[in-house]
């Protein structure tokens, strides 16, 4: 005899249970701006408890919309992209709106082509992009007109939300300069990335009006293995007392290289890095560092596209403005 397969639960069943007509779960299922929060919350629990899930190609139909975020990034193995990406889809979960992303190798006009070409297949409402080593202007230069996006960087033809890469590198440079080093050396990141370059005339701008040496510095990437090949030139060098690294694992390798010298941090070298990875508070020394937030960068994000997409007749949104970060002090750094 064969069994009857068990029936996936429908409107009616997640209704039942949270004691609400069927057009009302249809309502918070379409994001309806006339169902309160109480009832969306009970309606949303009896459709987590009976595992109901809504049948996409239907709402689609039925409201002319996907409720689906494209995210194009370009470098999703790093950190910092990675925790964007992390804060977008959980914001955008929130919102209503479910995520597709694509993550790109490079910036080329048939890579984000086609990229965007799947997304169009998908149907998405809009666009996230998080260009990372690709400039802002070549990465939105091949977007349809049509298709809503905002970008995370700096001001482009898009909308678009930046965070803090020039404002906190000086900070973390006067700290350095204030404990009475006499400069603070660099470790920076790509050359190609923006974020990089801003970091590096944050740090150089904050030497020059504080009237302090500016140390030469060469570019690498963002892995703890360039921190540690360019560190080690670094903690051979008995004048250099202060280091502020492009990012964490930059800094993790520049420990190891200034451990391998026999020296010591921070009575020897004060070190500083940006990001705050879960593991920065517990390194040896627990690493002083820039705390970004990503979590912000993703909620801004989501936040300026689905704006923009409840009003689909009015002109696009501007920028956000800047997040904010934060000097994070521990034990990596001390008085010279």
């Amino acid at each position: 005899m064969t069994a009857t397969p068990p029936t996936r639960p429908g409107l009616r069943d997640v209704a039942r249970l949270a004691g609400v007509s069927h057009q009302t779960v249809s309502r918070v299922f379409k994001n309806h701006p006339m169902v309160s929060p109480k009832t969306r919350d009970r309606v949303l629990a009896a459709a987590a408890q009976l595992d109901f899930r809504p049948n996409a190609a239907a709402r689609a139909l039925a409201t002319g919309r996907s409720s689906t975020l494209g995210v194009v990034s370009f470098d999703t193995a790093l950190h910092g992209p990675a925790s964007i990406i992390a804060a977008i889809e959980r914001h955008a979960r929130d919102a209503g709106f479910f995520t597709s992303v694509a993550g790109l190798g490079s910036a080329g006009r048939d890579t984000v082509a086609g990229a965007v070409e799947r997304f169009r297949d998908q149907g998405v409402d809009g666009l996230i992009m998080i260009p990372g080593h690709v400039p802002p202007d070549e990465a939105v230069r091949h977007l349809p007109g049509d298709l809503p996006t905002v970008l995370l960087g700096p001001p482009a033809a898009v909308p678009t939300v930046e965070a803090d890469h020039y404002r906190a590198p000086g900070e973390a440079t006067r700290y350095l300069l204030g404990l009475g080093h006499r400069t603070v050396h660099h470790l920076p990141g790509p050359a190609d990335w923006s974020e990089a370059t801003e970091r590096t005339r944050g740090w150089r701008d904050a030497l020059v009006a504080a009237g302090a040496e500016v140390p030469d510095c060469a570019p690498g990437d963002w892995s703890a293995r360039s921190g540690y090949e360019r560190g080690r030139r670094l903690a051979a060098d008995p004048d250099v007392t202060a280091v502020f690294a492009a990012n964490d694992q930059i800094a993790l390798g520049l420990l190891w290289a200034i451990h391998e010298s026999g020296r010591r941090v921070p009575e020897d070298v004060s070190v500083i890095g940006f990001d705050d990875i879960p593991e920065a508070a517990f390194l040896t020394p627990p690493l002083t560092t820039v705390r970004q937030d990503f979590a912000a960068l993703g909620r801004h994000c989501v936040e300026l596209l689905v704006a923009w997409l409840a009003d689909p007749g009015g002109a696009p949104p501007g920028r956000a403005g800047v997040v904010p970060s934060e000097l994070v002090v521990r034990r990596s750094t001390g008085p010279a």
